[in-house]
């Protein structure tokens, strides 16, 4: 089986300047999510932070990149438009990218999609979650069950502004009765987006296996095929872009 390339991006604040946070991941998120991948070896892990220069997203770091995880909550507005573009660029090419939890609010998710506030019911009182599984048979949920159940999380609620998936594959249900669409899959070009809701920093999600399996999943959902790899390096003319992204 070839070897996939990822990187695990992270903006790297929470767990810096909170001391709740930095105990539960004290070598930073990114390094737990690469930490779980890393022990499959069919995975090419490295990891970037937005202090990093570029944001550690240099055209070095994307060009051996193919699936990127996003992770961003107190700085969206800190990401330099050049590097959303570029980035969201190498999708339209091919790269897969998945965004986890706030990335919601993320300029690139939002650049992605076309939508400007990606909007939600929100409250963190620490609810039980259930995730349940809608599409049964997806790669993203093999080796799960029924549901995936998380003892302590934020809430994230419906109305969820964002276009309708191409793929709906988890829907959440909290204690407080909300639910919410938390696994949705797009396509962008020639490359693959999955968001993935759950990921609060205040609670240990990404120690959480069957969590951490359902990016492992996504990992190798949005791989590029061969085709969209043999592509890399080659800007489509503007108006095969537009074309797939139905502008």
């Amino acid at each position: 089986m070839a070897t996939i390339k990822v990187t695990v991006w992270n903006e790297y604040r929470h767990e810096r300047h909170n001391e709740h946070v930095a105990g539960i991941y004290p070598e930073g998120i990114h390094n737990a999510i690469a930490g779980y991948l890393k022990k499959n070896d069919t995975f090419e892990v490295k990891t970037a932070v937005l202090d990093d220069p570029d944001h550690g997203l240099t055209d070095e770091t994307l060009d051996n990149t193919d699936v990127l995880i996003w992770w961003g909550h107190l700085a969206h507005h800190e990401v330099r438009d050049d590097i959303v573009e570029k980035v969201r660029n190498k999708v339209l090419e091919g790269m897969g990218i998945i965004v986890l939890h706030s990335g919601h609010g993320s300029k690139i998710f939002q650049r992605l999609l076309g939508t400007q506030t990606g909007s939600l019911k929100w409250r963190d009182d620490g609810e039980k979650e259930r995730l349940w599984v809608i599409e049964h048979g997806h790669p993203i949920v093999e080796g799960l069950g029924e549901y995936i159940e998380i003892p302590k999380e934020e809430m994230y609620g419906e109305r969820f502004e964002i276009p309708a998936p191409d793929e709906l594959v988890f829907i959440s249900w909290f204690e407080g009765g909300e639910v919410f669409r938390s696994g949705c899959t797009y396509r962008r070009g020639k490359g693959k987006l999955f968001y993935f809701r759950p990921g609060h920093e205040t609670f240990p999600i990404y120690h959480h296996p069957e969590v951490l399996k359902v990016i492992s999943n996504g990992v190798r959902w949005a791989a590029p095929t061969t085709g969209a790899k043999a592509s890399y390096g080659r800007v489509e003319p503007i108006e095969k872009i537009r074309s797939a992204e139905g502008n």
